[in-house]
């Protein structure tokens, strides 16, 4: 066999914005000029269930892999990671203008079953137009050592088109996962570099915690904390997020506690909950004092009552899960940190 494609997927944007869809398409369509590449396009990674098609598809796919989506690239790796799609932290060039290298040093328990291979997170956000995009994936590509795989080679035996199909319709996948293309189909014909698009829509918008393990330190804070059933732990007593559903929408209070900012909302209006690596607008933060500081533990206490209050529970305050390192604290005056805490807390990003 001659060397294998890098593939490429594009996880749409939630909605029909139309700048959006504009960028997706144009890149799709760029790229699959390229017969170095696999190209496909799922719905947001966020919102694919476990047993969703495009979620099935992901895990099928060997070696080394892109992932464009409209996500912070920590945020998507680890949406990933937590469906099963693993590999190893692969390095982009393509970074927001504000971005700096992030110096903070990683001691966290890492994921677990980790293949050999690269997987590249990058965020559609970064650029509004294709160029530097196909640029960064063309650098990519020749710099990873890839080997060809064959179109029958994704399933055992040999599909037919109505097989083929039905991974291509709105519907549960059956039978064996696909687990790379050098072509895809189109109406039920094969074509080689043509466009593998899984049509399968989320069952809905979700909402749940994503822990980066990377910075996870198996602490248990957060499931002290969360009073709704949501953490758990492995059969080795790794915390885990167990029961997503149990979250309650738009509350990120858990992230808050977190003493190694861990936990993300990839949906979240705050960059730095929602997965930034520290940088919020042209402010440098140090994560560590904005969710570690008292408002923050304040600000998670008073979300986490109002969640129990609208479930028809009592309000519990800071009688119950509030993090250790907070205890017997001696308050200090305030100063310029929470005034700036404060202020970021105001404003949407």
């Amino acid at each position: 066999m001659s060397g294998r494609k890098l593939t490429v997927v594009i996880s749409q944007g939630q909605g029909l914005n139309p700048a959006k869809r504009q960028l997706e398409e144009q890149l799709a369509m760029q790229l699959i000029m390229d017969s170095s590449l696999n190209v496909s396009i799922v719905p947001h990674l966020y919102d694919m269930a476990a047993d969703h098609s495009g979620m099935l598809f992901l895990r099928g796919v060997p070696g080394d892999l892109v992932v464009l989506s409209w996500l912070y690239p920590r945020a998507a790796r680890w949406t990933l990671d937590r469906q099963g799609v693993r590999g190893k932290e692969g390095t982009t060039l393509l970074v927001s203008d504000d971005d700096e290298d992030e110096t903070r040093e990683l001691s966290g328990i890492g994921s677990t079953e980790v293949p050999n291979r690269r997987i590249y997170c990058i965020d559609l956000r970064v650029r509004s137009k294709p160029e530097a995009f196909i640029e960064e994936i063309h650098r990519i590509s020749n710099d990873t050592a890839v080997q060809t795989v064959d179109l029958m080679s994704w399933i055992s035996g040999s599909p037919s088109a109505p097989q083929l199909g039905r991974f291509l319709q709105p519907a549960p996948l059956s039978g064996s996962v696909p687990k790379a293309a050098d072509t895809a189909q189109t109406n039920g014909v094969a074509a080689e570099n043509s466009l593998l698009k899984i049509d399968e829509p989320p069952s809905a918008r979700r909402w749940y915690p994503v822990i980066d393990y990377s910075r996870c330190t198996n602490c248990m804070e957060c499931i002290d904390f969360c009073l709704f059933g949501v953490y758990g732990v492995d059969t080795v007593d790794r915390i885990l997020v167990e029961a997503q559903d149990n979250c309650k929408k738009g509350c990120p209070a858990c992230s808050r506690v977190c003493p190694e900012n861990a936990i993300m909302f990839p949906q979240h209006k705050s960059a730095a909950i929602a997965g930034a690596d520290g940088e919020i607008g042209n402010l440098k933060i140090d994560l560590s004092q904005l969710f570690g500081a008292p408002t923050g533990i304040d600000q998670a206490i008073a979300e986490r009552d109002a969640e129990l209050v609208a479930d028809g529970r009592e309000a519990v305050g800071a009688t119950i899960g509030v993090p250790k390192r907070q205890v017997g604290k001696e308050a200090k005056p305030r100063d310029a940190l929470d005034d700036l805490m404060d202020g970021l807390e105001e404003l949407e990003f």
